[in-house]
């Protein structure tokens, strides 16, 4: 993977993240049955970023979880060997209104398996994505409610978004395979 163009440095980064926000209280009419769950790895820290924003804006936190997608996938038998994470939703999602939290929405089958997992837990009573980077390409009827930058890209390109607890740096970058 070659670095090819710098998509967002941290500050832009946490402005995004916080319209974001912003967008999440306004089309919830504010925050009291809404909870963050992000997809490993990388949507981990973002739900934990828009908790965040969320809280300075509506003095209210937030419940956040974690959910691992690694058996859900349709990709796994291609998968030499899956990387077990951890699903850790810490609250009863059952009649919230669940916000999916994930860096780069591409083809959709993240979100799908995400949305699988979810619903293993319980029954959510509604469940919004919100993503970072949507960069299209879309192979199943996912939308995101919730997008920090549109980024038309080729397929032979790749997004690649690091987070300072998993890569030591925040950032976002287009590159080449």
């Amino acid at each position: 993977m070659q670095r090819k163009t710098l998509i967002m440095d941290e500050q832009q980064m946490r402005r995004s993240v916080t319209r974001m926000a912003h967008e999440i209280i306004e089309r919830n009419g504010g925050v009291a049955d809404v909870a963050l769950v992000g997809i490993c790895r990388r949507g981990e820290p973002l739900a934990r970023m828009l908790a965040e924003s969320i809280e300075r804006v509506e003095g209210t936190r937030v419940p956040v979880g974690i959910v691992d997608i690694s058996f859900y996938r349709d990709d796994l038998p291609r998968m030499k060997e899956p990387r077990l994470n951890r699903t850790d939703i810490p609250f009863d999602v059952t009649g919230k209104t669940v916000v999916l939290v994930d860096d780069v929405l591409y083809t959709g089958r993240t979100v799908r398996a995400a949305m699988e997992a979810l619903l293993d837990v319980g029954r959510a009573k509604r469940i919004q994505l919100a993503v970072l980077i949507d960069r299209g390409h879309r192979e199943l009827p996912i939308r995101a409610d919730f997008v920090g930058k549109n980024i038309p890209t080729a397929t032979t390109e790749f997004i690649r978004v690091s987070m300072e607890g998993i890569d030591g740096e925040t950032n976002v970058w287009l590159c080449d395979r």
